[in-house]
């Protein structure tokens, strides 16, 4: 935003009042930059489904070197050096960001192979899930061709052989998971992936290989990250995509802390650091929300807890909007700032518990020793994982060798002798139990998941055991 240059403004008369004319200073006056740090405390709220979703979409250039249209996927799981929010380290990802500002465009999903599967699901550039696929979606695991059509188009759709999505963005993004199945590797899953392809509808005759890089080999960290780049990400995401109805409000706004479409943005030194109190703001909200708001017990003796989304929004395939309002706070603090890629229709085979406090009720810290019991009959049919995140970032705490644990460890770890296993977490590993220990070093919280969980598993009476603080 250029500098606010001194100026008057003419003597206007409003509804009898006669206003004397104002001079505007150089500099920000109080009223101004409170002004610019409310808003652009809201406007960091807002939007920070498209920010984060863009970021996975710039990642693959910046940090893996890729063109754009270069799909992401992985030779093995990520590790602590991929950011990423809330994901996992035991099945591999593929992932990218598209656009259809040039025509329609075709994502073909192959048929479940012997050893793996795709799982996942198609969003838009606000992460409003447009269609799930694989063996949990559209195509229910026999492959298909999904069409996404750009906003307003009015050109020929193919009557038949595609699953037709109508989007209200030009972005299209999505994450898949190849799903191993009958034993198969992280090899085969690694094989499943680059299977995927995608191609403009224009040359769905004769559609031009998909490029991949894998971002194992080329970690990528695509953490929105809360400085100065979460505005300059903010503002690609506008200049690039329509104005919905429902933004016009906030778009008026961002044209006050000078993000207007068509021009540049270019903050002077005064209206970066309001901006960024602003954004320190909008970090506090979602953070808040999502402690007190975004989980609720499952138990209640127990801290173990699941999301609670929105009312309608999974039944309503989460569009965080409804008749009366824009759920801003709700898709922010209590989603899209610390998961992406919601579904369209929950369920897919997976079930997630949260852990955020120890036995007695505090915050799981980075100094202290925690312990977890898993018990042996915990009911995964396929298996069990616990992973530690960061509580700052949303993502893998950094610079540890293992983020979590799960099934396919216990040969390598210590069981006890009724089969349960102690899963422990802490800066330093207790003294012969390293193969049960996960490294913290910061604040974190904890998501335990079920893959596979047993039918009739919650009215069978199992509960996941708290998490006790069994420092010295």
């Amino acid at each position: 935003m250029p500098t606010l240059k001194s100026k008057t403004f003419a003597a206007a008369t409003i509804s009898g009042l006669l206003f004397q004319s104002v001079p505007i200073a150089a500099e920000m006056s109080d009223l101004q930059r409170d002004t610019v740090v409310r808003r652009a405390c809201e406007a960091a709220i807002w939007a920070i489904p498209a920010v984060s979703v863009y970021d996975i979409e710039l990642s693959l250039q910046r940090d893996a070197g890729a063109d754009f249209g270069t799909l992401g996927y992985m030779s093995e799981p990520m590790d602590s050096r991929h950011g990423f929010l809330t994901a996992n380290d035991v099945t591999p990802y593929t992932f990218g960001g598209l656009t259809t500002k040039d025509g329609p465009i075709v994502i073909e999903v192959p048929p479940a192979a012997d050893k793996a599967a795709f799982f996942g699901t198609i969003t838009n550039g606000w992460q409003v899930p447009l269609a799930d696929v694989g063996t949990t979606g559209s195509d229910e695991g026999k492959g298909g061709k999904y069409l996404i059509l750009p906003p307003g188009y009015d050109g020929d759709v193919p009557e038949d052989g595609y699953y037709v999505l109508q989007s209200n963005t030009y972005g299209v993004h999505f994450a898949f998971r190849p799903v191993a199945k009958n034993g198969g590797t992280h090899e085969d899953q690694a094989a499943y992936a680059q299977t995927l392809q995608w191609y403009p509808l224009a040359q769905a005759d004769n559609p031009p290989p998909t490029k991949f890089v894998d971002v194992k080999q080329n970690p990528v960290n695509t953490l929105p990250v809360y400085d100065l780049t979460y505005f300059t990400d903010m503002n690609a995401v506008i200049q690039r995509e329509p104005v919905l109805e429902q933004d016009k409000v906030m778009m008026a706004m961002l044209a006050s802390l000078g993000m207007v479409r068509g021009q540049p943005f270019e903050p002077d030194a005064e209206m970066q650091e309001a901006l960024l109190e602003g954004l320190q703001c909008a970090y506090g909200t979602m953070q808040e929300h999502f402690i007190t708001k975004s989980v609720i017990p499952i138990w209640e003796d127990k801290q173990w807890g699941v999301w609670d989304f929105a009312e309608g929004q999974p039944e309503a395939g989460f569009p965080y909007v409804s008749d009366e309002m824009v759920l801003i706070d709700d898709r922010a603090g209590g989603s899209y700032s610390w998961i992406t890629y919601l579904p369209k229709n929950l369920g897919g085979g997976t079930f997630y518990l949260t852990g955020l406090n120890d036995s007695e009720g505090a915050p799981l810290n980075g100094t202290d020793t925690y312990k977890l019991t898993v018990p042996a009959d915990t009911p995964a049919d396929d298996f069990w994982s616990v992973i530690v995140y960061s509580m700052q970032s949303k993502g893998f705490v950094t610079g540890n060798e293992r983020v979590g644990l799960a099934t396919p460890n216990l040969p390598d770890m210590q069981v006890n002798e009724d089969g349960s296993a102690d899963v422990y977490f802490a800066p330093e590993p207790p003294e012969g139990l390293e193969s049960n220990w996960i490294p913290t070093g910061e604040d974190f919280f904890l998501l335990f998941r079920l893959y596979g969980p047993s039918d009739g598993w919650i009215e069978s009476g199992w509960k996941l055991p708290d998490v006790d603080n069994v420092s010295p």
